[in-house]
């Protein structure tokens, strides 16, 4: 619970919320409209969309993290009536799949929780199979140039001692981030049209040690920047030697770490409707004139067949209505066996390290403990 508030105290001003603003810019949903919010978080987002819809709507939020959804419900508490409404909470994770059945949502977003997943375009096409021909579908996430300067300064550092392997680490660490053309692809890969937005903006620090001590860097990055730096006292010295560029190249001034952010907003076709894919430079790729019926496997689905994974505890879902709001969503028999999903992975995209799991990332950094001496053995 601690870092759920964490979260939304200190982080989500300074990172969700600067996203959000993307997700949400000329947003229109449509009246009675089914929404789904995956990886919520804390709710802004949600909270957001909940002032947009109109009576008779219905929101779901899911997120793997049950405390991420208490902020949540005390958020909704809070607001009152819902004026014909519905939410509905769900403690799940996107992963492998959402527990959803197809052709469900008019509108589907995620603000930033497709950095946490393996495949970015197997989260985008499983996004796009459970939004309804003419639906829409919005993901945010930062972009390869993401934290630029940082890295920059751990390359240099890792080059100057000699540092191979944590070289090599580091590169892999980087090549994760997508790039602008690699989140069209699987727009294009998602059978969705529409755009990608990018946005640059800034975080600054007075110092590293408040770059590395700051939550959104802590909770964020922190962890796979100790990874690559190697264990034990070999992570130690890195940090050492980052802290000191990083003072020495911009003491005089506040650290500047550039943030490029992303806006995916895709539209799924009509049952008939012609598919193209255009880039916010206004170039355009066109996929064909057939009928993709099968492709989208099109099926008009009613209201009642929001369909939930029956393994859960039905506490873990909890719902927010008004008096005259729609019915809970049912709960048939859970959708398709995860058996049935094919995984799809895009080889030049993220993909997780089998040693990511490591007890290094729980570490203190010695650099950046008050009053912690620097190593003699460390090279002037």
């Amino acid at each position: 619970m601690q870092l759920a508030r964490i979260y939304d105290a200190e982080i989500a001003p300074c990172w969700g919320a600067r996203f959000g603003a993307m997700l949400l810019r000329d947003l229109a949903i449509p009246a009675r409209a089914q929404v789904l919010d995956v990886s919520c978080g804390t709710g802004n987002a949600a909270l957001a969309l909940l002032q947009q819809m109109t009576a008779g709507s219905r929101l779901i939020a899911i997120d793997a993290s049950s405390a991420m959804l208490e902020v949540v419900r005390r958020k909704l508490a809070a607001l009152g009536p819902l004026d014909g409404k519905a939410v509905f909470l769900r403690t799940q994770s996107a992963l492998p799949r959402l527990a959803f059945a197809d052709e469900v949502y008019d509108l589907v977003v995620c603000n930033l929780g497709v950095a946490e997943m393996p495949s970015l375009e197997a989260a985008m096409r499983d996004f796009a199979r459970v939004t309804r021909p003419g639906g829409e579908v919005r993901i945010t996430l930062p972009l390869a140039g993401t934290f630029e300067e940082v890295h920059d300064l751990y390359r240099e550092v890792l080059v100057k001692h000699d540092k191979h392997d944590a070289l090599d680490r580091l590169v892999r660490h980087v090549a994760r981030s997508p790039t602008f053309a690699q989140v069209e692809r699987c727009l294009a890969a998602a059978g969705l049209t529409g755009r990608v937005e990018r946005e640059e903006f800034s975080l600054l620090f007075r110092s590293a040690r408040e770059l590395f001590c700051a939550p959104v860097i802590e909770h964020g990055p922190l962890a796979d920047w100790k990874l690559v730096a190697g264990s034990g006292q070999e992570m130690q010295d890195v940090f050492w030697y980052i802290k000191e560029a990083i003072d020495a190249y911009f003491g005089d001034g506040p650290f500047h770490v550039t943030v490029q952010a992303a806006c995916v907003i895709g539209h799924k076709a009509e049952a008939t409707q012609r598919v193209t894919i255009r880039a916010s430079e206004g170039s355009s790729a066109q996929i064909g004139d057939e009928d993709r019926t099968h492709d989208l496997g099109v099926e008009q689905l009613g209201t009642g067949d929001l369909s939930f994974e029956t393994l859960a505890a039905p506490e873990s879902v909890e719902s927010f209505d008004s008096p005259d709001s729609p019915d809970s969503p049912d709960s048939p028999d859970s959708p398709d066996s995860p058996d049935s999903f094919e995984s799809l992975e895009s080889a030049d995209l993220l993909e997780t390290d089998p040693g990511d799991d490591d007890t290094r990332a729980d570490l203190s950094i010695d650099a950046f403990i008050a009053g912690k001496p620097r190593p003699r053995h460390l090279a002037d």
